[in-house]
């Protein structure tokens, strides 16, 4: 496809508009019930996207080649199966998806959805969709596309379901032969480095970590580096290091224990030395006092790897991909630069291009870029789709 016309229905901030745009694509109607998403829409894309999917009329949807939607993902009524299979999807927003394509019979279908859509309500909510496209009149893969930015070179691991449709009635019993399998350019995690998107410039002050926070960080980073086991499969527990677990506690826990009582042993003496240099954590905040080092022996100081601050306590791991965006509640801490990850970079991660311009507010941005689909992802799955010719 040269030219086309496409929609993009829960458009967000337009994750399906930058790569349907990259692909030759024109928008001709969005649609999102997020006010500041909307904003961030009109901003980026001079188009209003506000318009709850629920009140269009299906008449009043411009003819389109294309139907994109990142749907969110509910259980389907199992009333509805008693009541036939068109009342099956009433009141989810799959169902709103379907009286269009039902009206406008679209030739190419572009969804995502989260990793697990696959074993969502029992796979039935898998099954449903399927079933649903197939009777419309798609043609599709037998199982849904899973694919990762990661494997795009894009540092963010963040599996997301892709469907994939065509719309041709004579042939929807005809599986779509489409697999990303055999990508020969796929990449694994640790053919990836953060570094490919992080700024080496300084950045603005806010996204530095406090004094605190280096202080607990530089007592973890002190604390690997003296003991002599450099591969922790357990997470770290300071409180527990001298304690025996109790009775009533779960085995799993007991175990994590034990494993802190035989660290404490075999370092005893560096520790005790540790503990006293930073009076014995007094002033560390429970999370402050529990540590996860799980870089194994790809990196030998905390500086350099990638820190997140969680309830669990302070993880570190290799510098090759982020954890999905949608999951920072904590921001990752980059330890070479002693910062957080800023909002230009959590742009990078879901591949937008540096001239998109994110919402002022950095929370907003931050929480945007989180639900929004990662573009390399999507055009990827999408060249896919309309150079198909079986």
């Amino acid at each position: 496809m040269k030219k086309f016309k496409f929609i993009d229905l829960f458009s967000g901030i337009g994750g399906f508009h930058q790569a349907m745009e990259q692909l030759g694509g024109t928008c001709v109607f969005a649609s999102d019930i997020d006010k500041y998403a909307i904003e961030s829409y009109e901003e980026n894309y001079n188009i209003n996207s506000d318009i709850n999917v629920r009140d269009i009329r299906v008449e009043d949807i411009p003819e389109h080649d294309v139907l994109c939607a990142g749907f969110p993902c509910q259980t389907f009524s199992k009333a509805g199966k008693q009541k036939g299979f068109n009342d099956e999807t009433k009141g989810t927003l799959f169902f709103e998806i379907e009286r269009i394509l039902e009206h406008h019979k679209t030739k190419y279908i572009v969804l995502e959805n989260v990793r697990n859509l696959v074993s969502h309500d029992k796979g039935n909510t898998w099954k449903t969709i399927y079933n649903h496209l197939k009777e419309l009149g798609y043609r599709l893969t037998p199982e849904p596309l899973i694919l990762s930015p990661h494997q795009l070179g894009v540092p963010q691991l963040r599996e997301r379901v892709v469907i994939l449709g065509i719309y041709d009635p004579g042939h929807r019993d005809d599986d779509l032969r489409i697999s990303f399998k055999e990508l020969k350019s796929l990449k694994t995690k640790d053919e990836n480095s953060i570094y490919d998107i992080i700024e080496t410039d300084k950045v603005d002050d806010k996204y530095y970590i406090t004094e605190r926070e280096k202080y607990v960080l530089t007592a973890w980073d002190n604390f690997y580096k003296g003991i002599n086991e450099k591969v922790l499969g357990f997470p770290v527990w300071f409180d527990w290091f001298k304690k025996k677990p109790e009775v009533d506690m779960p085995d799993w826990k007991k175990e994590f224990i034990k494993k802190n009582n035989n660290l404490y042993k075999n370092n005893k003496e560096f520790i005790d030395q540790w503990s006293k240099q930073y009076n014995n954590l007094k002033d560390f905040t429970p999370t402050q006092r529990k540590f996860e080092w799980q870089a194994g022996e790809a990196i030998d100081t905390l500086w350099e790897g990638l820190i997140q601050i969680r309830p669990s306590g302070v993880r570190v791991k290799k510098p090759t991909c982020f954890p999905a965006l949608v999951a920072l509640v904590q921001i990752p801490i980059i330890g070479r630069y002693q910062r957080r990850l800023t909002v230009r970079e959590a742009a990078r991660l879901q591949s937008f291009p540096d001239s998109f311009i994110p919402n002022s507010n950095d929370q907003q941005a931050y929480k945007q870029f989180g639900n929004a689909v990662n573009v390399d992802v999507i055009k990827t799955a999408a060249a896919a789709l309309f150079n198909y010719d079986e």
